[in-house]
């Protein structure tokens, strides 16, 4: 019971660095809440769609910019679609930096593949953190325990 207890008392500690360091929103806590017995492994399926559509859009953009005449227009459009994605996960500096991106690049597309790299960096730390929670999730439920949701509170 000791060892449920600190693992369910280190889920809460990182779920409230994750949103302090604002990598998340409370769009996740939503997607926590529609977690329950009867699908159990909904928010690992969310993230795992997340995470396929997310590098899927960000090897397309890198493709764009391979091109000998890049198609900003798609680009743009790539950059919003990962932005309504990580939208609807939570996935707030993911968010962030596409709303960056489109502001920076319509002011000088020279700053394309700058926003690019900031943008994978962005990707690359939250799915490192979602892919950890996740492991931490396993081991509360591996070791009976139940998985806290946080409140929307924030």
């Amino acid at each position: 019971m000791e060892v449920i207890i600190q693992l369910q008392n280190q889920f809460v500690g990182f779920m409230n660095s994750l949103y302090s360091e604002g990598f998340l929103d409370d769009q996740f806590l939503q997607l926590q809440k529609l977690q329950d017995e009867t699908n159990p492994d909904f928010v690992v399926e969310v993230v795992s769609l997340f995470f396929k559509d997310s590098e899927i859009l960000l090897q397309k953009m890198a493709n764009c910019f391979q091109q000998q005449f890049v198609d900003f227009e798609q680009v743009d459009a790539h950059v919003h679609q990962l932005k309504g994605s990580s939208s609807s996960i939570g996935a707030q500096r993911v968010k962030n930096a596409c709303i960056s991106f489109a502001k920076q690049c319509e002011k000088s597309p020279d700053r394309y593949m700058r926003c690019l790299l900031q943008l994978n960096r962005e990707y690359i730390d939250v799915r490192n953190k979602l892919q950890a929670l996740i492991t931490l999730e396993r081991q509360i439920l591996a070791a009976g325990g139940t998985v806290p949701v946080l409140s929307c509170t924030r």
